[in-house]
C-alpha cells in the first residue's frame, strides 16, 4: 500500500509493448532480415519473461535492454546453413560447399524452384518427357561424347558405373591409385559396396600394362583407371597412361572407365595445372568417364557421366539411377553453366571459381588495398597487408598454388577468428604462424565491405574490452 491508500503501481505496465517496438527503426531491420512473424515472436519472448522476472521482484529492465535481448534471440536462431565469407584462399573449399555458382546459375535454379516447370514434360510433342535431356545433350555437345547422364555427385557416378558394368565381377585398378576423398570415402569400400570386387595390382608407386593383362580372368568385368586428384606420388614412379589401358580393354573386349574427378573441361581458362582435362579422357577413346561437376567445372554438385551410348543407356536402365538422380534445382544450374562453356570468354567471366583462379595478384593486392580504406583509423592500424599463397582446394591440383594477397593481423588471432566466424555474415580466415589471415582471393568485390565491417566490429571490441 502506498500513503495514499492506494495499490503499488504496476511496474510491468512499464514494458514497452509489442506494437511499439515493431514501430522502431532497428526492428523494422530485423523485420526484413527474419521476417515480420519471427521477431514478433521474439518480442512477446522476450516481454513474457521480463514480466516474469518482475514479479519475482527483479529490477524493470530498460527499452535497450529488452532490444538487445530480442536482437540476441534473433541471432541464435539463425539457419545452421548460411552463406558465409570465404577468406580461406581455398577456392574450392569442400566444407564451405566447394565452387560458389554463377548468379545466373543461382538465379536459373531460383526460378524453376518457386514455380511448375517442364522438369519431364516435354513442351513440343505435350506428353511426358524426361529429366535427364535438359543436360545430356550439352555434355555430349561439349566433351565430344556420344551420350550423357548426370547424377548427385561423383560419388554415385562411381558406384552407378561399377554396379552396371561389373556387379559380381572384378574391377581391375592399380594400388597407386586407390585414394580416399573427404570424408573417408574410399575407392575400394565404393568397389565393394556397388557389388564388385576390388583386383588391385601394381604396387603404390608403378604400375604397368603388364600388371593389368596378368589380372584379367573370365570374372574380370571393368578397368578402372582413377585420378589421383588429392595427392601426388612423386620420384620412383610409372604410371600406365589411359590409351594403353584403353587397346588392353578393346583386345580384352573389357570396358575402361577413367574417374576424372575435377572436371577441368577447358584447359586454356587455368594456369598449368596438374589435373588433366576431361578431353584427353575423351581423345583417349575411354568408355565411360566420370567427374564432379562442383569442382574446376564451376558448377553445382552432380555427377557428370559421359561415354559410349550403348554404356549409358544401361546406366540410365538401372534401378539405382533413380535413387542417384538430380532435382530440378541442379539442372536448372547445371544447364546454364554447361551453356555458359559454349563461349570460353562467358564461362570465364561469369564462374566465380574460374574467375577466382584467374584474377592476377596484383589485382587481389588493388583489391585489398582498397578495403583497407574503408577500415576506421584504429582498426587500418592493426591491419598489415601481405602476400600470401593460394590454393584450389576440393580435391583438386595437389601441390598447386597462386600468389595471392590478403590481411594480417598479429594480436589476438584466435580471438579474432572466433568473432569473426560468429559475425553477420560469418567472416572464415585462417590462422598461420600465430597471424590471423585473410586471402582477397577468395573474397569478392562485393564482400569486401562485409569484411571491412567485420574486421572494425572486432577492433573496436577489443578495445572496449581492453
Amino acid at each position: 500500500m502506498n500513503s495514499a491508500g492506494g495499490k503499488e503501481p504496476d511496474p510491468r505496465r512499464d514494458l514497452p509493448s509489442v506494437d511499439e517496438l515493431l514501430r522502431r527503426t532497428e526492428v523494422a531491420s530485423w523485420s526484413e532480415k527474419w521476417g515480420r512473424e519471427p521477431v514478433r515472436a521474439r518480442i512477446r519472448e522476450v516481454l513474457s519473461r521480463a514480466r516474469e522476472d518482475l514479479q519475482s521482484g527483479a529490477p524493470a529492465p530498460t527499452t535497450e535492454r529488452v532490444l538487445a535481448e530480442i536482437l540476441r534471440n534473433l541471432e541464435h536462431d539463425r539457419p545452421s546453413l548460411q552463406t558465409v565469407i570465404n577468406g580461406t584462399g581455398v577456392v574450392l573449399h569442400t566444407n564451405l560447399g566447394r565452387a560458389p555458382l554463377a548468379r545466373e546459375a543461382a538465379r536459373a535454379a531460383a526460378s524453376v524452384a518457386s514455380s511448375y516447370s517442364s522438369l519431364e514434360y516435354d513442351l513440343e510433342a505435350g506428353t511426358r518427357g524426361d529429366r535427364y535431356s535438359h543436360c545430356a545433350g550439352l555434355i555430349a555437345e561439349l566433351t565430344g561424347s556420344e551420350a550423357a547422364l548426370v547424377v548427385n555427385n561423383n560419388a554415385a557416378a562411381v558406384s552407378l558405373t561399377i554396379n552396371t558394368l561389373a556387379r559380381g565381377r572384378d574391377v581391375i585398378v592399380s594400388r597407386g591409385e586407390l585414394v580416399e576423398i573427404g570424408g573417408g570415402f574410399r575407392v575400394p569400400e565404393v568397389i565393394e559396396r556397388s557389388g564388385a570386387y576390388l583386383k588391385a595390382v601394381g604396387t603404390t608407386n608403378r604400375t604397368r600394362i603388364e600388371d593389368y593383362r596378368r589380372a584379367i580372368t573370365p570374372s574380370t568385368g571393368l578397368l578402372l583407371k582413377v585420378h589421383p586428384s588429392n595427392y601426388q606420388v612423386s620420384g620412383f614412379t610409372e604410371e600406365t597412361e589411359l590409351a594403353e589401358l584403353v587397346q588392353l580393354g578393346r583386345s580384352a573386349g573389357l570396358p575402361v572407365m577413367h574417374d576424372q574427378g575435377s572436371g577441368l573441361l577447358l584447359p586454356d581458362l587455368l594456369p598449368d595445372t596438374a589435373d588433366p582435362p576431361v578431353g584427353t579422357s575423351v581423345a583417349a577413346e575411354a568408355d565411360v568417364i566420370t567427374w564432379s561437376g562442383d569442382k574446376l567445372f564451376g558448377g553445382p554438385q552432380a555427377g557428370l557421366i559421359h561415354g559410349r551410348a550403348a554404356i549409358v543407356g544401361e546406366l540410365r536402365a538401372n534401378p539405382m539411377a533413380r535413387a542417384f538422380r538430380v532435382d530440378k534445382m541442379t539442372l536448372a544450374a547445371l544447364e546454364w553453366t554447361l551453356r555458359a562453356y559454349r563461349s570460353p570468354e562467358l564461362a570465364a567471366r561469369s564462374l566465380p571459381a574460374l574467375r577466382m583462379i584467374r584474377e592476377s595478384a596484383d589485382s587481389v593486392r588493388r583489391r585489398a588495398e582498397v578495403a583497407l580504406s574503408a577500415l576506421s583509423a584504429g582498426a587500418a592500424r592493426a591491419v598489415e597487408i601481405v602476400t600470401l599463397r593460394s590454393v584450389l582446394g576440393g580435391g583438386s591440383t595437389p601441390g598447386f598454388d597462386i600468389e595471392s594477397a590478403g590481411w594480417r593481423m598479429v594480436e589476438g588471432a584466435d580471438a579474432a577468428e572466433s568473432f569473426l566466424r560468429d559475425f553477420d555474415p560469418p567472416v572464415i580466415g585462417r590462422i598461420e604462424s600465430g597471424a590471423f589471415l585473410l586471402d582477397f582471393r577468395t573474397i569478392g568485390a562485393d564482400e569486401q565491405d562485409g569484411v571491412a565491417r567485420a574486421v572494425t566490429a572486432w577492433i573496436e571490441h577489443e578495445e572496449i574490452s581492453g
